[in-house]
C-alpha cells in the first residue's frame, strides 16, 4: 500500500522535487496510463495548495482532447486543439501558464471559480498526447518554479506510463 507524505511548502524547488520522488515511487512497475494518471491527479490535488482542478485531457484526434482522470469539479470534456489555453499548449507544443485567466483570449471557463491555470503539454516520442492541467481559483498561483516542478512530474508520467 502507498500513503502519501506531507511536504514542507516553503521551498518550491525542494518540494518539487520530493514530490516527484514521491509520485516515481507511486508509479513504480505500473504502466496503466490511466491508473498513472488518476494517482497523479490524487497527488497532486492532495499535496500541492491551493488547486481547484488538477488533471488530463488526452488527444484522441489530431483536432481535440478529452477529458482523462481528474480531481476537482465537473470538467468540459472536449477541447479543440488551439482553443482554450489546454488546446493552446497542444496547437503550439509548449507550456502555457496564465496568471489571469480572464486576461486569457479564448479561456473556456469550465469551472468559474479558477482565475489562473498551468497546463503542461506530455510529450511521447516527439509527439503530444495530451495535457496536464492544474488549474487554482487565486490570480498569480503559478510561476516559472511551478512551471518547471510540473514539467518534471509530467515527464515521469510519460515516461511511467504506457501511452
Amino acid at each position: 500500500m502507498y500513503a502519501t507524505k506531507n511536504i514542507e511548502q516553503g521551498d518550491k524547488r525542494s518540494f518539487y522535487r520530493e514530490l516527484a520522488d514521491q509520485l516515481q515511487g507511486l508509479l513504480q512497475g505500473e504502466r496503466d496510463a490511466v491508473a498513472n494518471a488518476a494517482n497523479l491527479s490524487a497527488l497532486v490535488f492532495e499535496l500541492v495548495a491551493d488547486l481547484n482542478w488538477a488533471g488530463f485531457y488526452f488527444l484522441r484526434s489530431e483536432n481535440e482532447l478529452v477529458l482523462g482522470p481528474f480531481q476537482g469539479r465537473v470538467a468540459c470534456v472536449r477541447i479543440a486543439v488551439g482553443k482554450g489555453v489546454c488546446g493552446t499548449a497542444v496547437a503550439e507544443a509548449r507550456s502555457v501558464l496564465v496568471p489571469d485567466v480572464h486576461e486569457f483570449p479564448g479561456h473556456i471557463a469550465c469551472d468559474a471559480a479558477s482565475r489562473s491555470e498551468l497546463v503542461i503539454p506530455l510529450v511521447k516520442d516527439g509527439g503530444i498526447v495530451g495535457v496536464l492541467d492544474l488549474d487554482s481559483p487565486t490570480p498569480h498561483r503559478f510561476d516559472a518554479e511551478d512551471q518547471v516542478g510540473f514539467e518534471a512530474l509530467a515527464a515521469i508520467y510519460v515516461a511511467a506510463s504506457a501511452l
